[in-house]
């Protein structure tokens, strides 16, 4: 199975080279790989050209010019670039374990997408692996928080059962899905800017569609390199979004990758 790994960033190089690192590093290596670009600087099109130059797979930098967090913008204009019928998507602040790649193939299922968590590093930690550029963590490392996330136990995925609910646990720094899915809920939300809740609003359209979800754990594990949280702004307008996706079953939206 081919399979792209969608990864989003925004104006963080350092990070993102070490993001692209343990991609290099996987087991199993990616088809293809997909930066989503919100808009950065000229230092992040450089890292990504370097990667771009030792890494075997297709590389897609899909940019757009800076006009403030428009992520859901920018995840539709990458999806249409994806070549893969499988997506794992993650975040340009994750540094994954070695198998990262190879368990979300693994785990897949038709009509089914796959979320796990991430493992926190502090800030001390955080700084020594984006200055050594360290990829290599475990769940014995210094400076890991909610640590037992980073034991790696793959076969216990195997009992566990698929989902028609949303769960609280969901990040969209760590979910897997089918394109096609994708398209059939018209892709991301676009009315979501700023700061919201698009990847929840993505997985509920998912399940209005008759596709059901399945959680991993021991598995699939990235570990977060920490930052301050962006100021989060005014969330009304998502959050009636939100709301309207749940209470009306939508199962697409209308400001999407398609503009109904």
């Amino acid at each position: 199975m081919k399979v792209t790994l969608l990864i989003t960033t925004y104006n963080w190089p350092k990070a993102l080279q070490l993001v692209l690192k343990s991609v290099s590093q996987q087991s199993v290596i990616p088809d293809e790989v997909v930066i989503a670009d919100d808009g950065s600087t000229q230092e992040t099109a450089t890292v990504i050209s370097k990667f771009k130059s030792v890494f075997s797979g297709s590389v897609k930098h899909i940019w757009h010019e800076d006009k403030g967090f428009t992520k859901t913008i920018i995840l539709n204009k990458a999806l249409q670039e994806v070549a893969s019928p499988y997506i794992i998507q993650i975040d340009g602040d994750v540094i994954l374990h070695r198998h990262f790649v190879r368990d979300h193939i693994q785990y897949s299922l038709e009509n089914t997408y796959l979320f796990g968590s991430r493992v926190s590093m502090n800030e001390k930690r955080s700084k020594a692996v984006l200055e050594k550029q360290a990829v290599r963590i475990s769940w014995l490392s210094s400076g890991l928080l909610r640590r037992t996330r980073a034991v790696y136990i793959p076969f216990l995925n195997r009992f566990r059962k698929p989902a028609t609910r949303n769960s609280s646990k969901l990040r969209g720094c760590n979910i897997s899905y089918w394109k096609k899915d994708a398209y059939t809920i018209n892709g991301y939300n676009e009315d979501f800017v700023g700061w919201g809740y698009e990847d929840f609003d993505f997985a509920q359209r998912l399940l209005h569609s008759g596709v059901v979800s399945k959680r991993i754990k021991h598995a699939a594990i990235q570990f977060h390199i920490y930052h301050r949280e962006a100021i989060k702004g005014d969330t009304t307008q998502g959050d009636a979004i939100q709301i309207e996706t749940q209470t009306k079953k939508r199962i697409q939206c209308k400001n999407g990758i398609v503009k109904l």
